[in-house]
């Protein structure tokens, strides 16, 4: 297990010719990042990657970060090397984390601990979680909107997918005739499986699929382009795929994200417990538009998602 230290001179070189130096903290110090993977897969890793960068330049902080840190043992042999360093905020960068920082939390009371999608206890644990309904919600009317065969897939990780439903209304609302066909791997990074589950998928004649798995959208994006389908692209905006395929994306902006926590943090105003985050937060957003979508939907469903911001509403709700 090595740990990586990103220089902060050239980060702070910059940041003092672009716009002068930010007041340096007395409460946030230094920051650790842990990745179950790799912080170059382009899609979750990546995010959380940018994000840590986002913390250095706007805070003037040392950050570091650790790969392939995914197992109990690991996990606290990383914390120790952390606190070893001075570093008082440590990203889990996945729901993995949780039950180890729920463990071992206590016995660091100087280190808040930020993990996603978990359930969380004590006073220095956050799980952060974005609101994947309503993202699911307008991916779904997009996909109802566009289909030819008025069927549709989602391609999941796991039943408990805020996405996963909110996919299923936003269709229905936009088309009531919509066949939704729901598929779960069980797994966030299993590629040949979700292939092997889209084919089948696509024997119903499904010809839109939202692909709501970080480890494995691209190959099922990159499979539909190849027989001329379409996908709504997820967690990044994946329209460099092919803007003929994915219609758009619905975005999570991670080092946004992270940036609130750490300035929640830095003004002692980080709670401990579950947070939510949404399209009023400019966290989640829909991508770029294919330009196979007609610009009166787009302008529709952009209405919606600014009402949605407006309150707390959506389509099916107002």
């Amino acid at each position: 297990m090595k740990i990586r230290t990103i220089s902060f001179l050239f980060f702070l070189v910059l940041f003092l010719a672009g716009c002068g130096q930010v007041e340096q903290s007395e409460k946030l110090h230094k920051v650790g990042l842990l990745v179950p993977d790799t912080i170059h897969d382009q899609v979750w890793g990546t995010k959380g990657y940018k994000g840590l960068l986002k913390i250095q330049s706007e805070f003037n902080v040392d950050v570091f970060y650790m790969e392939g840190i995914e197992e109990s043992a690991s996990i606290k042999s990383a914390v120790k090397e952390y606190d070893e360093k001075g570093i008082n905020l440590i990203f889990g960068h996945g729901n993995q984390y949780a039950q180890v920082f729920n463990e071992i939390a206590k016995d660091y009371p100087h280190i808040h601990f930020v993990c996603f999608n978990a359930a969380v206890y004590g006073e220095n644990v956050t799980s952060l979680n974005f609101n994947a309904n309503a993202m699911g919600f307008f991916a779904g009317m997009v996909a109802s909107h566009m289909t030819e065969t008025n069927n549709i897939g989602v391609l999941a990780a796991f039943e408990w997918q805020p996405e996963v439903d909110g996919y299923f209304e936003g269709a229905y609302f936009e088309n009531p005739d919509i066949k939704v066909h729901i598929e779960f791997t069980q797994n966030w990074d299993d590629p040949e499986l979700a292939v092997m589950l889209l084919n089948e998928m696509l024997e119903n004649d499904v010809d839109i699929v939202y692909p709501a798995g970080d480890g494995y959208n691209i190959p099922v994006i990159n499979t539909l382009k190849e027989k001329g389908l379409y996908a709504i692209g997820y967690v990044s905006d994946q329209s460099d795929l092919g803007e003929n395929t994915v219609l758009t994306s619905t975005i999570q902006h991670v080092p946004e994200l992270y940036e609130i926590v750490a300035r929640r943090f830095q003004d002692g105003q980080l709670t401990a417990g579950s947070l939510f985050f949404d399209f009023e937060d400019e966290v989640i957003s829909l991508g770029a538009f294919s330009p196979l979508v007609d610009e009166e939907f787009q302008r529709s469903i952009e209405n919606h998602i600014t009402l949605y911001k407006q309150t707390g509403l959506l389509p099916n709700q107002q």
